[in-house]
């Protein structure tokens, strides 16, 4: 018998670290899901503060309707609204509207470029739910973005350029430690939002 059968016989030989390994990817995606559960939760409350009817909301989550005013009526007996300090205003100074600036930025040329962009695969393991956002990571994707406004300065718009260093500036300076209005949306759903809300603003024609 070779030691490759006497491995597959004897499930004991499997190790904790091979363990380990083997649930990593499954862990990731698991956690990925619930966190986006809950940004998905917070952001129909989002909609409905703006406005949006429920029959709006549940064909762009592809919820039914039912589910979506499940959640609506779970908010208002909680009596709070993740939406009462909701700003779409660009030029806001927290750190993960900031961050989701330059996410919605790196989305921006990632779509214009393809995949000869550096900031690509952050991108896309952002969208997968297998890259958080964390003070090493954020830095790592300021890094890509600069160095893909470098190298494809000739093909990307100005006002890319203008969004990142104004997003760097404000990224620089020391976190601000007033505390946010009951009610404001969470870190999540700040970064989406400021997310689209810099795609919008980098869609629209320059003047």
């Amino acid at each position: 018998m070779t030691g490759e059968q006497s491995a597959y016989r004897n499930p004991e030989t499997l190790t904790e670290e091979q363990a380990g390994r083997m649930l990593a990817s499954m862990n990731e995606v698991i956690r990925a899901g619930d966190e986006m559960r809950r940004l998905r939760a917070e952001m129909i409350q989002v909609f409905v503060h703006l406005g949006w009817t429920q029959e709006k909301i549940a064909r762009l989550t592809e919820m039914s309707q039912p589910a979506v005013s499940k959640q609506v009526s779970k908010h208002r007996e909680g009596g709070t609204s993740a939406a009462t300090g909701l700003s779409l205003s660009l030029d806001q100074h927290d750190t993960p509207w900031l961050e989701g600036r330059l996410w919605g930025l790196a989305e921006e040329i990632a779509e214009a470029v393809g995949d000869t962009a550096r900031c690509t695969p952050y991108v896309i393991a952002v969208a997968r739910g297998r890259q958080r956002f964390t003070p090493r990571t954020v830095d790592e994707l300021r890094r890509l973005v600069e160095e893909d406004l470098r190298r494809h300065r000739t093909e990307l718009p100005a006002g890319y350029r203008d969004a990142y260093d104004t997003i760097s500036r404000g990224l620089d300076l020391p976190p601000k430690t007033v505390p946010a209005p009951t009610g404001t949306p969470t870190a999540s759903a700040r970064r989406a939002l400021a997310c689209q809300v810099q795609r919008i603003r980098l869609q629209e024609p320059e003047a």
